[in-house]
């Protein structure tokens, strides 16, 4: 990334401000706006998230916000309520109290005399979510907003389910905001009341796991905050942004083809980062697009930013498996809208464990698969958040447990984008079932790289809301939504499709043992094929090279560790799969602060024992500045069985060595229909 210390206009800082919500908590925001806003307004963006504007996300901000700032932006950086330096306490995400504040912060930067009165908002993950969120609430001041890496629907399309089954990162996600939510604020900015305000915090904590897994299928507490209940809602500008490697790409779809408002989208081959720090490459010069969608929409300028396509995205080409990736080779395509012209969903039929061609008749007996509780160990994270290795790797290894069906070499080189889905009639033997649909491009040495996937849980085959038990032997026919992706396979390659009927870890694994029979004869695979017989129709845009503001300057005190490893002891037959996600020390010098984070994840089982499968994470935060020494130890443990999850939850808050709170929890919530 271009580093840029010169911009248009000179910058100030503002490190710290309070900043009034209609209770009377005071939320800590920062501030970078140029200096001729003294007397001439300009724009406010606002980023809203709860991950510590002071430490934790300083070094991007120091990259983003100056950069935008500098090009005539007021960028206000907020904590949310309980996290950072704020007041309260986060109790969980997306509620109707952080809407609320959302709503006052932006009503508090129109009123300052440094704002033209008119505000976006911006911001990746949870500041993608709560920016789509407040415009379906239209406060008055806000124009636009880009949302990157995020979702529309809280259910069935984000961290916590897909298609009804429960992901583990439901799990890892929980632990991850525990250790977060543990973090004190800072004394040198709220003084002598941090222990008090970190008092209310570890008090006040309950483990977001537990309310997660109570809500096991679509009901209110997933409809709130979820765009997709009535998109009509949304009522200014959206700039929607994904990329292929992040667990988000499936939105932008949605929201080309439903909003109604002026939007455009954006998907990369990146993992869950920013585009211009996108990993896998190519990296673009993302706030130079971010400057020009905020030039249009909050100043009026007439720049072309609304020409060419409405959706830009990376179309891969064929790679072999790895876990990671410096770069995704291929090249950048633009489609007038989605649902696109140029995509046509054809249907292939389905053989005796091949895939055939449109319109052909193939004959099958039915086909039955079992699989063990080893086939998903390969399978990566569900979502990259450029902590490799996190992709998945060779799908030979997960095959075996599968039940394939391949084609024939293509004869040709075939590209498709969107969403394929696998129809198919099938039965089970068990009252609770899912079924993972991976489709692999298989290279002419017999290497399978994964290049999109699916689950169902069967008991949700109708409804998401009101799931519905299964009757051992009865046919059903399913459709399976896989996730959208833009590939290439080449001529000589082939497609596979391999169905598994459990995904551990990346999903947790039904309550007993499944087998399924799938009836080929009545079943299909529907690709979204996009045509390159002729040339792209429509320009795309010439992305510059990435760009930012210097970052922060910071030193690493103790280097840090990244671990995955895969392991089984042929003894008594116990598996895990171990990531280990540590950053080391860091010492941050505009703050005379170090700062430690570490996270541990372990998945285990035993041979095909279901009530053996265990999910554990463990985090470690701490915060040293000569005599103040703050750390907290957070501990989740996931188990089941038949009839129950069991979740068990640790933490331990410390004032150097001495432990100033100890909680622990231990919670049963019944499944229901998972």
């Amino acid at each position: 990334m271009k580093e840029v210390s010169s911009r248009p206009q000179a910058v100030k800082e503002e490190e710290h401000v309070w900043i009034p919500t209609r209770d009377g908590t005071w939320l800590a925001g920062r501030i970078w706006r140029p200096v001729a806003s003294d007397t001439e307004p300009v724009p406010g963006i606002l980023e809203f998230i709860p991950y510590r504007k002071r430490d934790l996300t300083a070094v991007r901000d120091s990259v983003n916000h100056p950069y935008i700032a500098g090009h005539g932006y007021a960028c206000v950086r907020v904590d949310l309520r309980g996290s950072g330096d704020s007041e309260g306490v986060l109790d969980d995400e997306y509620l109707e109290q952080e809407f609320c504040d959302g709503e006052d912060v932006l009503e508090w930067m129109a009123e300052q005399p440094w704002c033209s009165g008119r505000t976006g908002m911006m911001g990746i993950s949870w500041g993608g979510f709560n920016a789509l969120q407040l415009a379906a609430r239209r406060p008055p001041s806000l124009g636009a907003i880009a949302a990157l890496s995020y979702s529309d629907d809280r259910y069935a399309d984000d961290v916590h389910y897909m298609g009804g089954c429960l992901l583990s990162d439901n799990l890892s996600w929980a632990s991850t905001m525990m250790a977060y939510n543990s973090c004190p604020p800072d004394p040198q900015v709220v003084g002598p009341r941090w222990r008090e305000m970190w008092y209310e915090r570890l008090d006040g904590m309950v483990p977001w796991l537990s309310e997660w897994l109570t809500h096991q299928r679509r009901d209110d507490y997933w409809r709130h905050g979820s765009v997709c209940e009535d998109y009509s809602d949304v009522g200014c500008p959206v700039l929607a942004v994904s990329g292929w490697a992040d667990g988000y790409s499936n939105a932008v779809f949605r929201l080309l083809q439903e909003l109604k408002v002026p939007r455009r989208g954006l998907i990369g081959p990146w993992s869950h980062k920013y585009p211009h720090l996108g990993v896998p490459g190519p990296a673009i010069g993302f706030l130079q697009e971010l400057v020009r969608w905020w030039d249009h929409w909050l100043k009026d300028e007439d720049n072309g930013v609304m020409d060419g396509p409405m959706l830009c995205t990376w179309m891969q080409e064929s790679m072999p498996p790895s876990t990671s990736y410096d770069e995704r080779p291929g090249r950048w395509v633009g489609e007038p809208g989605w649902l696109s012209p140029h995509v046509e969903r054809v249907q292939h039929p389905l053989g005796q464990h091949w895939i055939g061609r449109p319109g052909e008749q193939l004959a099958s007996p039915p086909l039955s698969v079992e699989s063990p509780l080893s086939v998903g160990q390969f399978a990566g994270k569900w979502c990259s958040y450029n902590a490799p290795p996190d992709l998945p790797y060779d799908q030979r290894e997960e095959d075996g447990g599968s039940l394939v069906f391949e084609s024939e070499p293509l004869e040709e080189r075939c590209e498709i984008l969107g969403g394929p889905v696998l129809h198919a009639t099938l039965e089970v033997d068990r009252p609770v079932a899912m079924v993972a649909v991976r489709l692999s491009d298989v290279a002419p040495d017999g290497r399978a790289t994964r290049a999109t996937y699916g689950l169902l849980n069967l008991t949700h085959r109708n409804s998401h809301a009101e799931p519905e038990g299964l009757e051992p032997g009865e046919r059903y026919q399913v459709s399976v939504q896989l996730n959208g992706v833009a590939q290439a396979f080449p001529a000589g390659h082939r497609i596979r499709i391999a169905l598994s009927t459990s995904y551990w870890p990346l999903a947790w694994p039904p309550p007993e043992p499944v087998r399924m029979t799938v009836h080929p004869a009545e079943s299909s695979l529907e690709l979204p094929i996009r045509s390159n017989t002729e040339p792209d129709e429509l320009p795309t845009p010439l992305f510059g090279d990435p760009e930012g503001a210097p970052p922060l300057p910071s030193q690493v005190v103790r280097p840090g560790e990244e671990r995955w490893t895969v392991s089984r002891e042929l003894v008594d037959y116990r598996s895990a799969l171990e990531v280990v996600k540590d950053l080391g020390v860091v010492y941050m010098e505009d703050i005379d602060l170090e700062l430690t984070r570490r996270a541990h994840e372990r998945y285990s089982w035993t041979g095909d024992d279901f009530d053996s499968v265990r999910g554990e994470i463990e985090w470690v935060m701490g915060f040293t500045r000569g005599d103040w020494d703050a750390r907290a130890t957070t501990r989740t443990v996931l188990t089941s069985d038949v009839s129950n999850f069991y979740v068990h939850a640790t933490l331990d808050a410390y004032e150097g060595d001495r432990r100033v709170r100890s909680r622990n929890w231990d919670l049963t919530i019944p499944r229901d229909h998972v």
